[in-house]
């Protein structure tokens, strides 16, 4: 828990780091232009779609002519666009995260690397290929998991409990993984994603919480809609800014877990090791070192 706080503390305090900020405006220009693309494209076709797909099931129709009886005609025109904005954000999320993790972890970690942990050596375990195959993997199981979750939203608690809980363990999977990929071996990263496996899911659910928090952006009804560009790039703006903070608590907590783990590989050894992973050879104890032979009579 104490390396676990202080690896939040010391990704808080990057975060005002401008060199940090920075690297947030890639990630956000891109999925920005891209959400704002597509909208402009196909957003009423869309909601078209989804108002026709009501229609058709006998219990939307049912709901809907229960509502225009009551009254409720206005809630009838918000319900389409409001199920779109729905279907949208997850994918927004999933795109903000492979998006950090594509341009930004890898600058994000060797700044970590380089202020507190000059001397860990870099193993190269896995490359750019191998780190974007397994990104592209964990999405589409994430978004496959979330997708066949969704009637359990119905349940009140697990509603605020199945989505962050996703998400934090995307959120772990990608980025303990890319933090790893350039300073640790693949035995070694293996053994500290099992080692520290509960600590990392609990910064991947803490950080699923904060990722949904741009979500309630999108939750005061059909008032949203008239602002939805504006609030579409805030949303990437602070999902951005999330798994930036996210990449780099990840970067803190897993380089140090390196650093430990290697310097316990040397002791084992029978050296000593520095905060920078070198090996420094001891000196044998006394009780081993031979005595000078007396001579002959």
């Amino acid at each position: 828990m104490k390396d676990l706080l202080d690896a939040f503390w010391r990704a808080s305090a990057y975060c005002l780091h401008p060199r940090v900020m920075l690297l947030t405006l890639a990630p956000l220009l891109i999925a920005a232009a891209l959400a704002l693309g597509l909208g402009w494209l196909y957003w009423e076709s869309a909601v078209d779609g989804v108002r026709e797909v009501l229609d058709r099931w006998s219990l939307t129709a049912a709901m809907l002519g229960w509502l225009d009886a009551m009254g409720g005609q206005s809630l009838r025109s918000v319900i389409s666009p409001l199920l779109v904005v729905s279907l949208a954000v997850p994918v927004l999320v999933v795109v903000s995260l492979l998006l950090v993790s594509v341009l930004a972890t890898p600058a994000l970690t060797a700044m970590v690397a380089q202020r507190r942990f000059p001397a860990l050596e870099r193993r190269h375990g896995a490359g750019f290929w191998h780190s974007a195959a397994w990104s592209v993997g964990c999405s589409l199981l994430a978004l496959l998991a979330l997708a066949l979750s969704v009637p359990l939203w119905l349940v009140p608690p697990l509603v605020l409990v199945l989505p962050p809980l996703i998400w934090g363990w995307l959120t772990y999977q990608m980025v303990a993984f890319d933090v790893l990929s350039d300073h640790a071996t693949r035995e070694e990263r293996r053994r500290i994603l099992r080692e520290q496996r509960w600590a990392l899911l609990a910064m991947g659910v803490v950080s699923g919480y904060l990722g949904a928090a741009p979500s309630l952006l999108w939750a005061f009804g059909a008032a949203v809609l008239i602002l939805a560009p504006v609030l579409v790039v805030a949303s990437v703006w602070l999902y951005t800014l999330v798994f930036v903070f996210s990449s780099l608590w990840f970067a803190h907590f897993s380089l140090a877990a390196l650093q430990r783990l290697r310097a316990q590989e040397a002791a084992l050894a029978g050296g000593a090791a520095p905060p920078g992973g070198e090996i420094i050879e001891m000196p044998a104890p006394a009780s081993t070192l031979q005595l000078p032979r007396e001579p002959q009579a």
